[in-house]
């Protein structure tokens, strides 16, 4: 029999809760968004009307519905729901909820949905322990990951599971939550009596990115704000001060988006660090995801620094990486100095173009045959037909270098990486080796 004073206990939170959680969706006609997934013959329609449940991984961003649908998907199908986060909880807490699953399905022959949020922050002990669960059946597991699932979660694991891509929510889909958010009387703001400026709502929409989490969020201490000066229109300046960001001129969809990429990754080329460091925190205050910028960094650290500095590709991992385990506002000072090394590192593209050229010869020429004595000899049939006939060991020789076929006939001699005069490349052009300037096949054939 339920508890009285917890069940009042239960109704006070309920009514005390944040926005976003008293919005949350109570039934799958209420779900806003993912029809892909949800639509008439659909995957979890089907799932759902079928009461067959799967293990599943939701990837998606963050205030995309992931928890929330996994929830429905459970009610909807008539199964037991147990969750826990993957920060908080450890292979303790996973044997106890494993073995709460058989004893619910041994006496009442119900299934049990694990819900395990954030799941790309199980280690391989804690997925490890999961495994012989879901393959017995004994619970279906439900992730939650905003990281790439194949990265993240164990081979085996995701074998059992089917990955599912939830897609960030568009402006008209978040449209309709906030207008949900501040019509609701019983569950949201409608008792205030509010409405939404039109610009207003723009900015909470262009701020929110896709997370319905952070404009309901916004949206509440908006109308907080509001209601206190006792006027019955939301306005910007009430919507900026909740979300505490000025408008700034970025839409991640749109043109202005690529135009102040396309402005930061020039800089960074141009080795300007001030201009580079302008475009990082106008990206950064209009809410650009700190993953893409050093994605884009570590991407230039290859393609426009190379190997005339090898420690830039270093640089740029470690900056991707720092962002990924602190996050923001604490993200920012790694950027900001990866930024500034990139941007003042000697810069060459030479590698990058060797990749360009050597495509151009591999789509031309298709799979040539591999030199024989270039080829691995291992029976003796192949050593009387000549695989590695005459191949000279480097170690075996001066300086550790020979001069010997390395490429298909057709191609032997042609040059992919020239080596520019700029910061290490320096270097490697002096280099005694087959591929330094002095060497008989320098030139790249045209």
């Amino acid at each position: 029999m339920p508890n009285l004073f917890t069940a009042a206990a239960d109704r006070k939170r309920a009514e005390t809760a944040p926005l976003p959680e008293r919005m949350r969706p109570r039934t799958l006609a209420d779900f806003v968004g993912q029809e892909h997934l949800l639509g008439p013959g659909r995957l979890l329609r089907e799932m759902v009307e079928s009461k067959a449940l799967h293990s599943l991984v939701l990837w998606g961003p963050p205030g995309s519905g992931k928890t929330t649908l996994a929830k429905l998907i459970a009610e909807a199908a008539g199964a037991e729901w147990a969750s826990f986060s993957a920060v908080l909880s450890g292979v303790k807490e996973v044997r106890q909820a494993i073995d709460e699953a058989e004893q619910r399905f041994a006496m009442h022959g119900r299934k049990t949905v694990l819900f395990v949020d954030e799941i790309h922050r199980f280690n391989k002990a804690q997925q490890d322990a999961l495994l012989p669960h879901v393959e017995r059946g004994t619970v279906v597991l439900f992730g939650a990951t905003t990281e790439n699932p194949s990265f993240e979660v164990i081979a085996p694991l995701l074998s059992r599971s089917r990955v599912l891509v939830l897609h960030a929510l568009g402006d008209r889909e978040m449209q309709t939550i906030l207008e949900r958010g501040l019509g609701d009387s019983e569950h949201g703001l409608g008792k205030l009596g509010l409405e939404l400026a039109p610009e207003a709502r723009e900015f909470l929409i262009s701020t929110a990115q896709g997370d319905a989490r952070r404009a309901l969020g916004a949206l509440e201490v908006a109308a907080e704000i509001a209601a206190r000066s006792g006027r019955k229109s939301i306005d910007l300046a009430a919507v900026e001060e909740a979300a505490q960001k000025k408008t700034l001129i970025y839409d991640r969809a749109g043109e202005e988006h690529y135009n102040v990429i396309s402005a930061f990754i020039k800089s960074l080329r141009d080795s300007d660090p001030d201009g580079a460091m302008y475009w990082l925190m106008r990206m950064l205050e209009a809410g650009e995801d700190p993953l893409f910028i050093a994605r884009r960094m570590v991407i230039l650290a290859a393609e426009d620094i190379g190997t005339a500095d090898p420690q830039a590709l270093v640089v740029a991992n470690a900056v991707k990486d720092a962002v990924h385990f602190v996050g923001l506002p604490e993200g920012r000072i790694p950027l900001a100095m990866g930024v500034a090394y990139l941007a003042t590192a000697p810069k060459s593209n030479a590698a990058y173009a060797a990749m360009n050229a050597a495509a151009a010869d591999v789509a031309a020429h298709g799979a040539l045959p591999v030199p024989l004595v270039m080829r691995n000899a291992p029976t003796p049939l192949l050593r009387d037909l000549g695989y590695g006939a005459g191949y000279r060991y480097a170690h075996e020789h001066e300086g550790n270098v020979v001069r010997q076929q390395h490429r298909p006939d057709q191609l032997e001699g042609r040059r992919y990486y020239e080596p520019s005069e700029n910061g290490f490349e320096k270097t490697i052009r002096g280099r005694s080796s087959p591929l330094s300037p002095s060497s008989p096949s320098s030139k790249r054939e045209k």
